[in-house]
């Protein structure tokens, strides 16, 4: 794995704010940029043949949002507990919640912090962030919801 270039050292780091959430044992995290909101889990609507991992839709304040699986999405085991929450996230045109176990923290993180991602069949890992002993699997929504992946399945749901 190869480390992330350093920058030149006149100029200020960069960092970012990461939601981070857990999916089983394991965290994960997303720049806040692209959360909008955090909602405790409801039971989603359920729709006639959706893609396997959309759960189904909920209302958002008028708007209907369909509601992902994200642990099917990435092909890890488990079902939501009384702790899950479901992540409004939105990416390019798509707007959708991603069922989640629980929201940890807001984290920042400086450029130095981040190492480039392990291949992945789909490109959802953006990057593995060391925070102290913790490694932290940055979420890429952008390949997650890009071509042929989840954000084909929430367009056509």
């Amino acid at each position: 794995m190869e480390a992330v270039p350093a920058r030149h050292p006149d100029m200020e780091p960069t960092v970012q704010q990461l939601v981070i959430f857990s999916l089983g044992t394991e965290e994960y995290g997303l720049p806040i940029t692209q959360v909008q909101e955090i909602i405790r889990y409801s039971q989603p609507r359920t729709i006639p043949s959706p893609p396997l991992s959309v759960r189904g839709v909920i209302n958002l304040r008028g708007k209907i949002i369909p509601v992902c699986d994200l642990k099917q999405q990435l092909g890890l085991a488990g079902t939501e507990s009384a702790e899950s929450k479901i992540v409004i996230v939105e990416a390019g045109a798509v707007t959708a919640g991603l069922v989640v176990d629980d929201v940890e923290e807001v984290l920042t993180v400086a450029e130095e912090q981040l190492e480039e991602a392990p291949p992945s069949n789909d490109g959802s890992i953006a990057a593995v962030a060391k925070v102290g002993d913790r490694l932290l699997v940055l979420l890429d929504l952008g390949a997650l919801f890009g071509g042929g992946g989840l954000g084909s399945e929430l367009l056509a749901a």
